[in-house]
């Protein structure tokens, strides 16, 4: 039984009018004459659109010759590849659906660089993230998470103020595609950078249904709070900024020192990549360099040769063929790409500093500060999972502790004081938690009047998770002492590791707790600690304990003790 849906790759496109004519002629009409494409101009779809296939063919596979050096023994195979890209407007909108080795006739200036990634933040379950791809400023270095079974966006470790996330895959919310109807309670996935491959309709109605569900997506919803921080870092649009970023740039690449300028792989060309072992780079000339790999001095002479105020145009209209073999026909090529989509650079005007990345202008902590506050923000849930009693003035942290073990939660253990010993020095002890809630979340109490004391909570936290991952003797230790200390109705496992920490605060001169009212200081560690817990599978919440007077302690049968002021 034939589908109602395949998974393609579909680009939107920047600048192109929504016209047969103007779709058709912003391709690269010189690369489909030599490729022998044939146009096509579909009716069925009922909207303006142009249909473009070809098939590339070689003689002889390139490995035949080599190969029969090695065996002695003569064979011949031959190459077909083919290629078909449909471009299409849907209510104004252009895209490009590819097949096979159709997203090579999509010039790469034409794509939205972040519609998949647009589409991925707004529509993609932040708990079953399968996989991402993500670039760090300044460090000319692309990072590759891959959980098949999908995880929790932190776990990725790619929430960062510096980290450009390119690419995102995982698993769909509900939502009106064509394949969510025929999944039969599957869940749908799909991958998103510039790019955004997913399952869509065949069939003319429901292909168009569905473009019009992402364009909505993409125009109407919110990306998911989760995924929200991918927004945060957005290229330099300002022109004087860019203006002077471009004119620093050009000038630098004039002179013979390459020491700044660094090589980076443009990640929608990260497969080509891996296969190519051929690059050919064509630079303000018509002859063109053949190497093994991507020769930057080569890249950086052509652009000095080029004159001043054009260097960095000479990059930008430069390409760099990649091709599986070293004749690079057209059977053979991967990706053409721009030169200068290779290249990354620093620059610095007065304090502020800048960086080059896939030939856009990116500003170094411009979104530090909103990615802090996102992330403290994160931390304050609506409905807390766990709440604390009043804390009275001069009541200990000791005293309250044992007052809401003992009196206030059944079932919580105080651990205030109750110490393991440091591996890294056994004389040494080291206090996991002050509290022990009975599903095995760790809650850290502490009343500050300054960051001091915060910074203290903060660390404690991440040691005690620390401790509890990697050391085997402080599991050992810890699960013993709760057992014991519980008089057994407390058993952890054996290999027990927290998996929620509970960061509970009263400050001092606060009249409530929440993002804004934590010390500005404490705001920037505890947005780290949480990042570093988040990285290792462990969730941080933040709640108040609210202040209470001497008249809200509970009486106490005599010999029960006293909640004593410390």
């Amino acid at each position: 039984m034939a589908s109602n849906t395949a998974v393609r790759t579909v680009y939107r496109l920047s600048g192109v009018a929504p016209t047969p004519e103007a779709m058709l002629y912003a391709l690269d009409l010189e690369l489909l004459d030599r490729l022998g494409a044939d146009p096509h101009l579909p009716e069925a779809l009922g909207v303006p659109a142009v249909y473009l296939t070809c098939g590339m063919e070689r003689a002889e596979a390139p490995w035949c010759a080599p190969m029969a050096r090695t065996t002695g023994i003569t064979v011949s195979e031959g190459i077909r590849r083919t290629a078909a890209v449909l471009l299409l407007a849907v209510d104004g909108t252009v895209y490009a659906i590819g097949c096979d080795q159709g997203y090579r006739l999509v010039p790469d200036h034409l794509k939205d660089k972040r519609f998949g990634l647009s589409f991925a933040i707004r529509q993609m379950d932040p708990n079953l993230i399968r996989g991402a791809v993500s670039r760090s400023l300044g460090q000319a270095r692309t990072d590759i998470s891959l959980v098949p079974g999908g995880a929790p966006v932190p776990l990725l470790g790619i929430r960062d103020h510096s980290r450009i996330v390119r690419s995102l895959g995982g698993y769909l919310d509900d939502l009106p595609l064509t394949r969510s109807r025929y999944a039969g309670g599957r869940a749908v996935s799909a991958q998103g950078g510039c790019g955004l491959r997913i399952a869509l309709g065949v069939e003319p109605d429901a292909l168009l249904s569905d473009l019009r569900a992402i364009t909505r997506i993409c125009s109407e919803d919110i990306p998911h709070q989760e995924l929200e921080f991918v927004d945060h870092i957005v290229p330099v649009e300002d022109a004087t900024t860019l203006h002077a970023l471009d004119r620093t740039l050009d000038d630098r690449l004039g002179l013979p020192a390459a020491g700044h300028v660094s090589v980076s792989v443009p990640p929608e060309h990260l497969a080509a990549y891996v296969e190519a072992t051929t690059y050919v780079t064509q630079i303000n000339s018509t002859g063109s360099l053949r190497s093994d790999d991507f020769d930057l001095g080569y890249v950086l002479a052509r652009a000095r040769l080029a004159q001043p105020g054009r260097r960095l145009k000479a990059l930008r209209e430069g390409t760099v063929t990649l091709a599986r073999d070293r004749r690079a026909g057209m059977t053979d090529t991967l990706a053409v790409t721009s030169a200068l989509t290779w290249l990354e650079a620093g620059i610095s005007l007065d304090s502020r500093r800048f960086f080059l990345m896939e030939g856009e202008w990116y500003e170094a902590g411009s979104a530090y500060v909103d990615e802090c506050r996102a992330a403290v923000t994160a931390l304050f849930s609506p409905s807390p999972s766990v709440s604390l009693p009043a804390w009275v003035e001069g009541e200990s942290e000791n005293a309250y502790n044992n007052r809401v073990a003992d009196d206030e939660r059944p079932g919580w253990l105080c651990l205030d004081t109750k110490n393991v010993a440091n591996p890294l020095r056994p004389r040494d002890q080291v206090e996991i938690c002050d509290l022990l809630v009975p599903d095995g979340t760790l809650v850290l109490v502490k009343r500050a009047g300054g960051s001091g004391p915060l910074s203290h909570l903060f660390s404690q936290a991440r040691v005690a998770v620390e401790l509890l991952q990697e050391s085997a003797k402080v599991r050992a230790e810890f699960t013993a002492k709760v057992a014991r200390l519980s008089g057994g109705k407390c058993l952890l496992p054996d290999d027990f590791t927290p998996k929620r920490i509970v960061l509970a605060m009263l400050l001092k001169n606060r009249d409530r707790l929440d993002p804004d009212s934590i010390f500005g200081f404490s705001q920037i560690t505890i947005a780290q600690t949480a990042k570093t817990l988040a990285a290792r599978g462990v969730t941080v919440e933040v709640i108040g304990i609210p202040e209470g007077s001497a008249d809200a302690l509970p009486l106490r049968e005599p010999g029960m003790g006293t909640a004593a002021p410390g």
